[in-house]
């Protein structure tokens, strides 16, 4: 067998190709049993804390831990029995390093996704608002994409690639985008104001600067939605949103306040006034079910007024749409009851005087303004003031409505 060997020149070949074979059987087997004994003792250690934050990362370095080991049993099993030249030498520790820093760097990729799927499972379900919902995807898709560009020009940098001509022309590049996303960013900017803010969450009802009200149906990057009282969608950019007023009706919580003014005759006995508004407010906390009984029912008068003697009650409703029936059935019950006691509410009085002229004996109440420049001075005469001390010749009346006093 060895005079084989020595004819062929194979004993050294085959031995070298023996001890490398061996060394990479050997790697191989470390990777078996580092993944299927030492991995899921480092798993069960993980399981005892508190979190499993630990237990995540750690999974998701497993694949390239163990693809770790086998490219280094490759690298050992090249290098150790082979009499590498400098330039092979070189070449086996280039493609090595590149693979090593690749698997690095899906490693970190893997780890950081982990860790933000581990808050949008674990802690974002848990705080007050979505916001975290929202918000930590977008992050989570950022870090990644920064993570894989960033590896990517290290793996261009290690293989002599000058990349400064490359950063230079991202910069550009992401300026002219910038500009030409200039409208996007800025609704994207006020977006992440707005539910940062909180002052406006899914479900609210609000009232815009301009008018427009409904309930938000969702708050987006781009764009807030409202459904309004007509059942329409209105979509809002977050750029115009952000600048204009709005009142929400749902903060700093649901109950909305009752204001209600009125006014009853001065004939009123307003002692008996106050009494009834009393017994209705009283009798709607205890019935109504729309009122929140442990705010009360206030009462008071305002002003006098020229007709009435005004007052104002004041409940509480449970949420807007009961503000509505609630008011309804307070003016229903206080009306009923001021009939019932022969309580008045008087209708607005106005005295109006005009001046009048006369013409043929007849008095006719007029607008100055109006008539005078269609009648003729020499026709007839315009009298004011007292009309026997003046003779007015027969004319016909001026044009447009008159009324006869």
């Amino acid at each position: 067998m060895d005079s084989i060997l020595d004819r062929f020149g194979l004993d050294g070949a085959i031995w070298l190709l023996a001890s490398s074979l061996v060394i990479l059987l050997v790697f191989l087997f470390l990777s078996l049993i580092f993944n299927k004994l030492i991995f899921p003792i480092i798993i069960r250690l993980t399981n005892w804390t508190p979190s499993d934050l630990d237990t995540r990362i750690t999974r998701s370095l497993k694949i390239p831990l163990t693809v770790g080991i086998i490219i280094l049993g490759c690298y050992l099993s090249l290098t150790i029995p082979l009499d590498l030249s400098s330039s092979q030498q070189n070449l086996v520790n280039a493609i090595t390093s590149l693979i090593s820093l690749f698997i690095g760097i899906v490693a970190v990729g893997s780890a950081a996704g982990n860790i933000f799927k581990w808050y949008e499972e674990t802690i974002a379900p848990k705080t007050s608002t979505n916001l975290d919902q929202r918000l930590v995807p977008l992050l989570h898709r950022i870090c990644i994409a920064l993570i894989y560009a960033l590896g990517g020009l290290l793996i261009l940098d290690h293989l002599n690639v000058n990349i400064s001509p490359l950063i230079a022309g991202l910069g550009l590049g992401g300026l002219s985008v910038a500009l030409a996303l200039q409208p996007t960013l800025a609704n994207l900017f006020a977006g992440t104001y707005v539910m940062t803010e909180g002052a406006v969450t899914p479900g609210d009802y609000i009232q815009l600067e301009g008018g427009v009200e409904g309930y938000v149906m969702d708050v987006s990057w781009r764009s807030t939605r409202l459904q309004t009282w007509t059942n329409n969608m209105v979509v809002i950019p977050n750029s115009k949103f952000a600048e204009t007023i709005i009142t929400n009706f749902q903060k700093p919580a649901p109950p909305v306040n009752i204001y209600l003014t009125c006014g009853v005759s001065y004939d009123s006995d307003l002692y008996i006034v106050e009494k009834v508004c009393h017994e209705v407010m009283s009798a709607i906390l205890d019935q109504d079910s729309n009122a929140v009984k442990e705010y009360g029912g206030w009462f008071g008068f305002e002003s006098f007024g020229e007709s009435n003697v005004n007052f104002w009650v004041f409940l509480q409703a449970k949420d807007r749409i009961a503000s509505f029936l609630l008011q309804t059935t307070v003016m229903q019950n206080l009306h009923s009851r001021f009939r019932e006691e022969g309580i008045t509410i008087n209708y607005p009085v106005r005295s109006l005087q005009l001046p009048f002229l006369r013409i043929s004996g007849t008095d006719i109440a007029f607008s100055p303004e109006r008539y005078l420049p269609v009648i003729e001075p020499s026709a007839f005469n315009i009298c004011f003031g007292d009309p026997e001390k003046t003779i007015c010749p027969p004319c016909s009346p001026a044009p447009g409505p008159m009324s006869i006093i």
